[in-house]
């Protein structure tokens, strides 16, 4: 009995690994985040598709009973695949899955996926460490489960060089006015990436104290903020009146 939980990567198709796209055509039944594209569920048009994202605002699948079903379909089909936006083993719950299965007798395999932070920097061309500038990056969100211990996000993100803030776009306010309350200057360049690697993808630059404003400018696609001062230049250009924001 196993299950694999795969990285489905920031939503372009190109970009998945071999290794998960053998895993969708193989699969017969796949357990997939709300965010995950319908081309890569195409990869798997043998399987049975279940759903089980979680968005904030919106019904979500409780953990415990994800697990429960992955447990379930262990049993009754060689090849499972729970499948994650951008990489499981970051932001993605995934500690909670391999336990729980694991704990059962069943073998859990890590297919590795690019993560949305990494995504978003090579839209915007953007290096998140650079020789001189920044040598350290943090990968943090404010996001707090129910029931959970407060999150240190904020000390991390004070003390990287480059901060990418998973989940936050809908927290600008309260990320902002925590970062220039602990001493984070209000002119720190930040960019917003929203669907990193897809045809839909925007990016809007600007400084910390204009990210709510910014976040407003969003559509409902997964965004990105990154923050540092790496991302001086983008942040100088988008003030130019020629030119609104980045994407492909």
């Amino acid at each position: 009995m196993s299950v694999y939980l795969v990285g489905a990567g920031p939503g372009a198709v190109d970009l998945l690994t071999l290794r998960a796209v053998r895993l969708l055509g193989e699969a017969g039944i796949v357990f997939h985040d709300a965010l995950v594209p319908d081309e890569i569920l195409a990869l798997a048009p043998q399987a049975e598709k279940v759903a089980v994202g979680k968005r904030c605002g919106r019904h979500s699948t409780a953990q415990r009973f994800i697990n429960k079903r992955l447990a379930d379909a262990a049993r009754q089909h060689k090849v499972v695949v729970r499948l994650k936006g951008g990489d499981p083993m970051l932001f993605g719950r995934a500690q909670e899955e391999i336990h729980y299965l694991a704990s059962r007798g069943i073998r859990v395999e890590v297919v590795p996926g690019i993560t949305a932070a990494l995504a978003a920097a090579a839209q915007t061309g953007v290096s998140l460490t650079q020789r001189g500038v920044a040598r350290s990056v943090a990968f943090v969100t404010p996001r707090v489960g129910e029931g959970a211990a407060p999150s240190s996000w904020l000390a991390a993100a004070l003390a990287a060089d480059t901060v990418a803030i998973y989940m936050g776009a809908g927290d600008a306010p309260a990320i902002t006015q925590a970062l220039i309350a602990a001493g984070k200057s209000a002119c720190t360049p930040v960019s917003l990436i929203e669907n990193a690697s897809r045809n839909d993808c925007r990016t809007i630059a600007g400084t910390l104290a204009q990210l709510p404003r910014l976040a407003e400018q969003l559509n409902a696609g997964a965004a990105m903020i990154l923050l540092g001062e790496v991302l001086r230049a983008a942040a100088i250009a988008e003030r130019q009146p020629t030119r609104r924001s980045l994407g492909r």
